[in-house]
């Protein structure tokens, strides 16, 4: 295990906890107190680290989704429920079980309807966005309908990438929905910030 910490900079306490809660296999036993980690451990720990410190996952998600990484069932749940599932936890919402279940009023509902974008109006998401455009309206921030739909222009751009990046193979795509969703996030942010950047000083040096 001490091999194991020095490759990925992860203490033994921390991997033998990784263990307990399962979220990192056992290793090939080879004697009663030793035990041989090998890349796919290596794998593991480096993706637990992502998740966490990248992501922001806390453990207990982050066992969800190496649960459903592990053992996506496709089947049943489709690979966005997959996803969904092992993200969301308690607050995932069954497409079948929210057909009979009253939808929620909200602005940002009523916002998607007339976008026309096609959108389970159970999904929590949309009180996330809710909050967020409160937020905004409370700290003064005009984030009025108009610059939402300039917003939503962009990142339905930024769907379609990321949708035609998924593999065919359902295991496949599981994985790759909710590393993308989890990990991309970061990057799409700072990218977000690097453009604001080029933007105001490309806007300042016009003539």
């Amino acid at each position: 295990m001490s091999a194991l910490s020095a490759r990925t900079g992860v203490s033994v306490p921390t991997l033998k906890y990784y263990l307990r809660e399962g979220l990192l296999p056992p290793g090939r036993a080879t004697s009663p107190n030793q035990a041989q980690y090998d890349d796919s451990h290596v794998d593991r720990v480096t993706l637990i680290k992502a998740l966490t410190e990248v992501g922001g996952l806390d453990l207990a998600t982050v066992g969800r989704v190496l649960h459903v990484i592990d053992r996506p069932e496709v089947e049943r749940l489709g690979v966005l429920g997959c996803a969904q599932r092992a993200l969301l936890g308690a607050g995932f919402v069954d497409l079948d079980e929210s057909e009979s279940r009253a939808i929620p009023t909200s602005r940002a509902r009523d916002w998607v309807c007339r976008r026309g974008w096609q959108i389970d109006l159970h999904d929590p998401v949309l009180d996330d966005l809710d909050r967020a455009w409160a937020a905004c309206e409370s700290a003064g921030i005009g984030v009025d309908e108009e610059r939402l739909d300039a917003y939503a222009d962009a990142v339905e751009r930024i769907g379609e990438i990321d949708v035609a990046s998924v593999p065919p193979e359902p295991t496949a795509a599981v994985r790759q929905v909710i590393l993308g969703t989890v990990l991309v996030d970061p990057v799409l942010t700072a990218l977000r910030r690097l453009a604001q950047q080029h933007i105001a000083v490309s806007r300042d040096h016009r003539p």
